[in-house]
């Protein structure tokens, strides 16, 4: 054992035998809520029909991703905490498609926390020939003496506590299993980060910022120039994200933050010339960018959600048209950036959201490792998504199989 390391960094033994219990797993569920199932049917869906303990902890895991699908935070992590202290190691069920008799195994090393705490995997393994485990490293405690064998491990934690994320560094160097995501790499990918390593790269515009109290806000608001964009730290999807045009209306909102440390960063009028705002998600997978959505919005806080995109046969055309260009046009147009951003995060797997600047850049909002990359959206009124969907999917298989041919099996340092 390294100097280094602690009690808690003791690598697990790997054993072909160790059946975790059971969830349904937050994909599987947000499928469900998707296609219109009712609190009840959801509910219904997660239900055990035995109450022994580690059917207990799947149920209360279940019930926490549940939760948090509906934004009720607490009751999700008060969940989380009751399955986490009976068991830190989980299996998705199979329930949703037949895998082959020898499926890929890739255990993902977790951070407690809520959906956008880690990578969202299963709602990409869902769709594999992929048996995907869940190990929690919680802080504090050990890992557990047997975890499933398998092929691949992925240091999923997104959004965790520094330390968290160095704990998780550590065991990264030493599991003896081919490993994805290097954790150390992933603590780069934070707002302040990426704005002071990325402002010297021509291609991208990654908006000045500055992390500061609520009260200092208009101070910072002051030295970048208006219109500012201020969101609580820690906040995502949009979440209390406002926009300030001067120094009263950010007056007004400096207000209401009682204290809460937050981002302001300059605020880039990124319009296309018929006025309406693009964003695009494009997800890199070995180093290889992937469009995974493109909306079209009139309103500068754009969320592929409330895009009005199922509504506009339109914007789907456009998106679709982007899809089926992408190689040619969007990357092309962009690949000095792309490839700079890539080689900057140094991951195996993440995503950025961004949009075109007319003078040519691109404009980086964010880059992380847990945005959801998915096959939800109804093939009917969406028939392009599914074939550009699963050709994302299967170059993430494809990742997966070459990090398993990569070595044999590592000893533990």
């Amino acid at each position: 054992m390294d100097e280094a390391d602690g009690p808690n960094d003791a690598i697990p033994t790997l054993d072909a035998g160790c059946a975790p219990p059971l969830i349904r797993g937050p994909a599987a569920l947000a499928h469900l809520a998707y296609a219109g199932a009712d609190r009840a049917r959801l509910f219904a869906a997660i239900e055990r029909g035995t109450p022994d303990l580690p059917q207990a902890a799947a149920y209360a895991l279940d019930a926490a991703a549940l939760h948090a699908l509906q934004f009720q935070s607490e009751a999700a992590r008060a969940l989380q905490r009751q399955a986490l202290a009976a068991t830190t190691l989980y299996r998705l069920a199979d329930s949703w498609r037949t895998r082959s008799a020898a499926p890929l195994g890739l255990l993902a090393l977790m951070a407690p926390g809520d959906l956008m705490a880690n990578t969202p995997l299963d709602f990409i393994t869902m769709h594999l020939d992929v048996r995907l485990d869940l190990l929690f490293v919680v802080p504090g405690r050990p890992l557990p003496a047997v975890v499933p064998a398998h092929d691949v491990a992925f240091f999923a934690a997104a959004d965790a506590d520094p330390a968290v994320l160095q704990h998780l560094a550590r065991l990264h160097a030493r599991w003896p299993r081919p490993v994805l995501n290097d954790p150390a790499r992933v603590l780069r990918l934070g707002r302040e980060a990426l704005a002071i390593a990325l402002r010297r790269c021509p291609p991208v515009l990654c908006p000045p910022l500055r992390r500061v109290a609520g009260a200092a806000a208009p101070a910072a608001a002051a030295e970048l120039g208006y219109p500012v964009l201020v969101r609580p730290v820690g906040a995502h999807a949009g979440a209390d994200l406002a926009r300030a045009d001067d120094a009263a209306a950010l007056a007004a909102h400096a207000a209401t933050l009682d204290g809460t440390e937050v981002f302001v960063s300059r605020f880039i009028d990124y319009r296309g010339a018929d006025g309406r705002y693009r964003k695009y998600r494009i997800a890199f997978i070995a180093g290889v960018p992937h469009l995974c959505h493109m909306a079209v919005s009139a309103h500068w806080m754009v969320h592929y959600l409330n895009a009005g995109m199922a509504e506009d046969a339109a914007k789907r055309a456009e998106e679709a048209a982007a899809m089926a260009s992408f190689a040619t046009g969007f990357a092309h147009r962009h690949a000095a950036a792309l490839a700079a951003i890539a080689e900057w995060a140094g991951l195996d797997y993440f995503q950025i959201d961004c949009a075109e600047l007319p003078d040519g850049r691109l404009l980086l909002f964010e880059a992380d490792v847990a945005g959801i990359v998915h096959m939800m959206d109804p093939p009917d009124l969406f028939p392009y998504k599914p074939p550009q969907m699963r050709r994302v999917m299967a170059e993430f298989a494809a990742m997966l199989r070459a990090a398993a041919g990569q070595q044999a099996l590592r000893p533990a340092a």
